[in-house]
């Protein structure tokens, strides 16, 4: 039988956040792979780990070698369909021989924080990429939730919201530090966010949200 690679979501961050089918799949693999920080609040001794780094090449290459003995578990943030290693995955291997284990995304729990149903949310990610001018234009009753990275941040992407055409009274909430002790999440406008502190990757979520 071909051996597979598992992707798990690990969810926002905290650990408690993970669910226990995912977790059981890091605990009994030999080979895993993840972010510094997931390995290092995950990995057990007796585990082989490869970290993910800006050289995706690298981790493929370790994937397939070591497909060649067993499973291979990989962990990422929040949700694996969520702009996740999956789609370089995908690209590398056939889907038959990925199982994921889904999580939940920051979007997802930010979106839960603030108790706002998101099944006609406009999603964007401003993480590592720019979004269309289409996905972020302006029009009444429209709600936003939005990546952001250490440039587009929640003062520099509540210029371009205005500039987008979005109206600067525009109630936007800043969630930042999900789900750990810090969790900080402040409402605000999209012009007063460009006077309060700068957050970067954290979730912004846009709109009238009554």
């Amino acid at each position: 039988m071909q051996n597979k690679i598992i992707v798990v979501g690990i969810g926002p961050g905290n650990p408690d956040y993970i669910v226990p089918k995912g977790l059981n799949a890091i605990k009994q693999a030999k080979f895993l792979v993840g972010g510094r920080r997931a390995l290092s609040h995950f990995a057990v001794d007796g585990q082989e780990t490869c970290p993910i780094t800006a050289d995706i090449q690298g981790v493929m290459d370790f994937v397939r070698g070591k497909l060649q003995q067993a499973d291979v578990v990989a962990m990422v943030s929040g949700d694996p369909g969520y702009y996740s290693l999956l789609d370089a995955l995908r690209r590398e291997f056939p889907a038959e021989q990925i199982t994921v284990i889904p999580g939940i995304s920051a979007m997802q729990y930010a979106f839960a924080r603030l108790a706002l149903p998101w099944h006609d949310a406009t999603l964007a990610s401003f993480h590592g990429r720019t979004p269309s001018a289409e996905e972020i234009a302006y029009k009444p009753g429209k709600m936003l939730g939005l990546l952001t990275d250490s440039q587009h941040n929640s003062q520099t992407i509540a210029k371009i919201l205005m500039k987008a055409g979005w109206p600067s009274e525009q109630p936007l909430h800043i969630c930042s530090r999900l789900s750990y002790e810090d969790e900080k999440i402040i409402t605000t406008t999209l012009q007063e966010a460009e006077t309060l502190p700068l957050y970067n990757h954290c979730i912004l979520i846009a709109g009238n949200m009554s």
